[in-house]
């Protein structure tokens, strides 16, 4: 690991929305072949942290870089081009078209000109069970309505297309949540196999202490808009994720408060 180099680059990273802060100098790096959780309650800062990276909003200052080279983001596509792909928990996905019309949704393959060429459906078809298999998951008829998909697999399908239209830095928003046991087990799985691609670094948002601690390899907690702890998860204890993850707080002081409500 030590011989990686981060495949993004995050330097005091400043998000301001009028006068208020919603970032305030944070730092880290994502590298390839690894899963960095990114921790902390809501109003930390990690949607906006996530909206910067995926060029939704501008950054007030800092400074951010891919493969070693400084990118200023004024768009999704922009982000997208630099190989930054954004999973959310909605998905984008239709519920009432099938598993291939929705894995390339918009980015159909065409032969003849223009608005008239004809898709070709045989071929993304295999393409859609290839991509899909490669981190998991088998599609008997990739023509299926993805309302029939699980959760889990509807979320392995939206991080199999960012992948294959060029996602080389995997942001994962709250991927787990609203799905039962079974499909959390799902989604995690598939989010080892991206990580043992090797060259897909991911940065997995989640409220979920136990599910973080199952896969990712570093930590970093936001508080108020700043890093308030980090590091390797060979490095933490179980107490200092449940400190980290209260807002620094100790569990003992936590407690204490809770005693004098009357």
């Amino acid at each position: 690991m030590i011989d990686k180099k981060p495949l993004i680059e995050i330097n005091k990273l400043v998000r301001k929305f009028g006068s208020f802060t919603a970032l305030n100098g944070v730092s880290l790096n994502v590298y390839p072949g690894e899963v960095h959780a990114l921790l902390g309650d809501n109003g930390a800062g990690k949607s906006t942290l996530i909206k910067v990276l995926s060029g939704i909003h501008s950054a007030t200052d800092g400074i951010i870089k891919v493969d070693g080279e400084e990118v200023h983001f004024n768009s999704p596509r922009e982000a997208s081009d630099a190989g930054i792909g954004t999973v959310y928990q909605d998905l984008a996905l239709n519920a009432l078209t099938s598993v291939t019309r929705n894995f390339f949704l918009g980015r159909e393959i065409k032969k003849g000109p223009g608005a008239f060429g004809i898709m070709q459906m045989n071929e993304m078809n295999e393409i859609t069970i290839r991509e899909m298999k490669k981190i998991g998951i088998s599609i008997a008829n990739p023509e299926q309505p993805v309302g029939t998909m699980s959760g889990g697999q509807r979320q392995t399908l939206a991080i199999a297309r960012a992948i294959y239209f060029g996602a080389k830095i995997l942001i994962l928003d709250e991927p787990t949540s609203s799905l039962g046991q079974k499909q959390q087990m799902e989604v995690l799985k598939t989010v080892k196999r991206v990580k043992n691609l090797g060259n897909i670094a991911i940065i997995l948002i989640t409220h979920n202490e136990i599910h973080a601690r199952l896969v990712a390899d570093r930590f970093t907690f936001l508080s108020l808009g700043e890093v308030i702890g980090s590091g390797l998860s060979s490095e933490l204890g179980g107490d200092d994720v449940k400190r980290l993850m209260a807002g620094g707080a100790d569990i003992g002081d936590l407690a204490k408060e809770l005693e004098n409500v009357t």
